[in-house]
């Protein structure tokens, strides 16, 4: 069957026919239990129970079921790593067949490093000819791009952008904007630079999308050529090409590409971080491929792994693959389950036409998701690419002053009713829709049903 033709009732196997199901409130007696547990034992820095309270116990598909029976409709994926779904049995199989082999290698080669080294070269640009795996987070993959770029440049500084996250180790943490993240762990890495980012409903110019003439990327220019902007010619600029935990943020049509014509004018080298982006979730398989732009590095994890094995790594252009043998370590590149798991993860995408699917039902998502803009009064704006969506809420479309605590009390009424959805953006104000992308029209149009109720109770409630 021409993959680009499956039809929605093939991908009604691979999730809970049960969704949405509410056995009881959240969070039942059994979930307090472990989250109590939890509280009393583990680390204080526990973040994702604070909003969505449960302890799960099983993933099929687009859905998870908690300990009290619950059944919830996922629009969340793991933070976007389960792009072929919770519990895929194609790759669990090769996960399971792989455990009873070799488990782990360092980077002595195997069967499985080589396999998913090949699938992603059938995906990836000829010219992004060289692999690096590293492990086992995305914030590894952005580490080894910046040592990469800082180690072929012969310079320290580097260029990232207002809204970017990139990852919690200290070079990662230096590349993401988000004070709260940075606040108590100053200084970071020296000499990185923010710009702000074509975010056209928060316009740091002023500016409109329709006249801007991509004011966002001509100041970038601007930086790189005045001699008292207060950078000095960088070893890399690190962008999104889809903002992800900064509030879904697609840029306009153009942006990328003028970034790629500055960095060649200066001969600075264009990072492209395609770990939430990446793997089919924008429409593509990788993000940067809407624009047409040829990044020099792109970081991968998150949904290389296939069902959240952990696994990252770089592709880059061959001239800059200089490093001496052992100038960039981990002992956890040599996940082989990982491997196992990320090629078939990666053949299911291709079989069953993810990207595509990605795209058309994304397009009929934000459809129904800009209606709940036009008729909601504390929705500012609807946006995304493919199924990497975003509600942004405002205390009022005039001012469009941020409304976080609206956010998160429709995070609570989505989740009441057998939804999950996270919140994002610069002041935590956008809801994020990042479902696994064997969603299908039947869940997805339930799971935006029970969004589009919970706004309507947020608003009465205002």
């Amino acid at each position: 069957m021409d993959n680009s033709t499956i039809p929605d009732e093939i991908f009604e196997q691979f999730s809970d026919p049960r969704a949405p199901l509410i056995a009881t409130p959240p969070p039942g007696p059994k979930s307090r239990e472990y989250l109590e547990y939890q509280r009393r034992h583990e680390g204080s820095a526990v973040s994702y129970p604070l909003g969505l309270p449960m302890a799960l116990r099983r993933g099929r598909g687009a859905t998870v079921e908690d300990v009290d029976g619950n059944v919830y409709i996922d629009f969340f994926a793991g933070a976007g790593v389960l792009n072929v779904g919770h519990g895929n049995p194609e790759v669990l199989e090769a996960a399971r067949l792989q455990m009873a082999d070799l488990t782990h290698t360092l980077d002595i080669p195997s069967p499985p490093r080589q396999a998913l080294a090949e699938i992603l070269r059938s995906v990836l640009p000829a010219e992004l000819s060289r692999l690096f795996f590293g492990g086992p987070t995305g914030s590894d993959a952005v580490e080894s791009a910046i040592k990469l770029a800082k180690y072929n440049s012969r310079r320290i500084p580097l260029v990232a952008f207002e809204g970017s996250y990139h990852g919690m180790t200290t070079g990662a943490l230096s590349l993401t904007s988000g004070e709260p993240f940075r606040a108590d762990f100053l200084p970071l890495l020296p000499e990185v630079h923010f710009l702000p980012y074509a975010y056209c409903y928060r316009c740091a110019f002023n500016k409109s999308p329709e006249s801007c003439d991509l004011f966002c990327a001509a100041y970038l220019e601007h930086k790189l050529e005045d001699p008292h902007s207060g950078i000095s010619k960088p070893a890399a600029v690190i962008v999104e090409a889809v903002q992800g935990e900064g509030g879904s943020i697609v840029p306009p049509d153009g942006y990328l590409s003028a970034l790629r014509r500055i960095c060649d004018k200066h001969g600075v080298l264009l990072v492209v971080d395609e770990i939430q982006a990446g793997f089919g979730r924008t429409g593509r398989m990788f993000a940067f491929e809407h624009s047409e732009t040829l990044p020099d590095i792109i970081t991968m994890s998150k949904a290389l792994g296939g069902l959240g094995f952990p696994i990252s790594g770089i592709a880059y252009r061959e001239h800059l693959n200089t490093f001496p043998p052992g100038k960039h370590i981990g002992t956890f590149r040599g996940n082989v389950v990982a491997y196992a798991a990320g090629a078939a993860s990666l053949r299911f995408m291709i079989d069953y036409g993810l990207a595509g699917r990605a795209e058309r039902l994304g397009r009929t998502m934000l459809e129904m998701l800009k209606g709940v803009e036009r008729d909601s009064p504390i929705v500012g704006e609807a946006r995304g690419k493919g199924l990497m969506l975003g509600v942004e809420f405002v205390k009022d479309k005039g001012s469009r002053e941020p409304a976080p605590e609206l956010a998160a009390k429709v995070r609570t009424a989505c989740h009441g009713h057998g939804l999950l959805i996270e919140i994002g953006g610069h002041y935590f104000n956008v809801a994020r829709f990042l479902p696994p992308l064997v969603l299908t029209e039947r869940l997805a149009r339930k799971g935006l049903e029970i969004f589009a109720e919970a706004v309507r109770a947020v608003e009465k409630s205002a």
